[in-house]
């Protein structure tokens, strides 16, 4: 019967993704690295139970179509046990009024049941939506922080490349003043030669 209809499993145990996607995605962290984390931990825990919730669902919704098609399966039953003690023809049109309601609330029914499966992937859609927000995100983040360890890489290199020529240029500059240099020492040390000779040996 309607009344006796189980829970379906999903609304007992809802994915962990769904628990983490507010209408905010990183409302409720502080960055959205952190959401990415929590959202990334969740999708890997809601695979190992995707395939048993969607099993499970299935069930549950088939079993809900049977209890209702048994339902109206009744319903129809006890009309046509009404039929024969209809005598007038007031309670004949009233019977086949009800007969016509059924058969309208039976394809009402089966709308019903595409129209919550339609409803069920929009909401999943939106959640996928928010989760996929949380995921361009942390990729915008990865990005800038890319392009800004590159420019500090680059400007790096440039320093280092700057400084080598420095160093490069200082040592070409140190060669250049040692090499015109030579000449006066040169002089000088002849001169002192010169005059260590010219002392009488009397003297030494």
């Amino acid at each position: 019967a309607l009344g006796d209809l189980p829970v379906p499993w999903g609304q007992q145990h809802m994915p962990v993704v769904a628990s983490l996607l507010p209408p905010c995605p990183t409302s409720h962290f502080s960055t959205p690295q952190a959401a990415f984390a929590h959202l990334a931990l969740a999708f890997r825990c809601d695979v190992f139970t995707l395939q048993q919730r969607v099993q499970v669902e299935k069930r549950a919704r088939d079993a809900a179509e049977e209890n209702i098609q048994e339902e109206l399966g009744q319903c129809r039953a006890a009309l046509e046990r009404l039929g024969p003690s209809c005598a007038n023809a007031d309670c004949k049109e009233m019977l086949e009024q009800l007969q016509h309601n059924l058969v309208v609330l039976s394809a009402a029914v089966e709308r019903a049941t595409s129209a919550a499966e339609k409803l069920g992937a929009v909401h999943q859609e939106a959640r996928m939506s928010r989760a996929a927000e949380v995921m361009v995100q942390h990729v915008e983040n990865l990005k800038r922080h890319h392009m800004r360890e590159h420019a500090e890489l680059e400007e790096m290199k440039r320093l280092i490349q700057q400084n080598s020529r420095n160093r490069q240029l200082a040592e070409t500059q140190g060669e250049l003043a040692q090499c015109s240099h030579p000449a006066p020492l040169l002089q000088g040390s002849a001169r002192r030669r010169v005059s260590i000779a010219v002392i009488p040996k009397q003297l030494l």
